[in-house]
């Protein structure tokens, strides 16, 4: 709907709304650019520190997915003021700067409302050279896809209120997202970076299709290979879903096929909204696996070759194998 607007003719605006992308980017030098990116959740958690802490990493990962250095963040706060006591937010704060103070930035402010429901997010500032900017936009054929992140967490938390996963399944699901992907990225700027995104809330399956339609490629995904937090293919078996993988995949299917014969609950995991997901990376297939164990060995245990991309042939940018 944002695409039809009028078109901003500004050549200082490098990255805006044209292809999707999570953070804009804003040339301010021949040598300085400036990202820019907000975002808020809902807390997918009962501990106010660890919400915050998540919300945070969500925030400042579409800084980084642009390979960009966050500098400064603001909050963004709905808060039933009636309802919930003050230290609780104190709490959610607390948890952000945490994670803001990690990803090397400061906390300069922000704003508050009162709502009914708990809400929490930033806005953040980050520097990047203009002349080394990632964009959602550039997979080329012949690269390979490396994820950084396991995928699942939305079917984890819902299938939490349920009591239906494991406490070490939940914890290992929050200190996932709970990560930053600032070593990742800081990883993978060593690399001939063609194309990047981070995996939220469309899932893998729409932030690859916002990467293969933005570059004009398709782009396949090695199912076997997909890295999968313990216990979410469980849970989609058993019947737990959330309210956005419909959605998600009515929204990509017109553009994607399974070349691989899945029950539609394994089917289920390309369309989990993800939060605080990882990073999704297009490099030359020739660097891949050096990038891969490079991944490894700075602690991104999870980094995993997914995919290749390969020239559109036809109206297909996603198909699963």
């Amino acid at each position: 709907m944002l695409l039809t607007l009028p078109g901003n003719k500004d050549p200082r605006l490098l990255v805006g709304l044209e292809t999707s992308d999570d953070a804009g980017v804003y040339k301010l030098t021949d040598e300085i650019a400036l990202v820019m990116t907000a975002d808020y959740i809902t807390p997918p958690v009962d501990d106010p520190f660890q919400f915050g802490q998540i919300a945070a990493a969500t925030a400042i990962s579409a800084v980084n997915a642009r390979g960009g250095t966050p500098i400064a963040c603001l909050n963004l706060v709905a808060y039933p003021s009636e309802k919930l006591e003050p230290e609780v937010l104190n709490q959610i704060v607390a948890g952000a700067l945490d994670k803001i103070t990690e990803a090397g930035a400061v906390l300069a402010g922000g704003h508050s409302i009162d709502d009914d429901e708990p809400k929490f997010g930033l806005a953040v500032n980050g520097l990047v050279h203009p002349d080394k900017i990632w964009k959602n936009s550039g997979a080329r054929p012949g690269d390979k896809l490396i994820l950084t992140k396991p995928l699942g967490s939305a079917v984890i938390f819902n299938a939490n209120l349920k009591n239906l996963v494991s406490r070490e399944a939940l914890n290992a699901c929050i200190d996932t997202i709970s990560a930053l992907n600032r070593i990742a990225m800081e990883t993978a700027q060593e690399f001939d970076i063609h194309a990047a995104t981070d995996v939220t809330g469309f899932g893998l399956a729409g932030h690859v299709f916002e990467v293969a339609r933005g570059s004009g490629v398709r782009v396949v995904i090695d199912m076997k290979h997909l890295p999968i937090m313990d216990q979410a293919l469980d849970m989609y078996q058993q019947g737990v879903t959330t309210a956005k993988n419909a959605p998600n995949r009515e929204q990509v299917q017109p553009h994607m096929r399974f070349d691989i014969d899945l029950p539609p609950w394994h089917q289920e995991i390309m369309f989990d909204p993800q939060t605080s997901g990882g990073l999704l990376l297009s490099l030359p297939a020739a660097q891949a696996d050096a990038l891969c164990q490079d991944l490894k060995n700075a602690g991104v245990g999870h980094a995993t070759i997914i995919g290749a991309v390969e020239p559109l042939d036809d109206h297909v940018h996603l198909v699963m194998r």
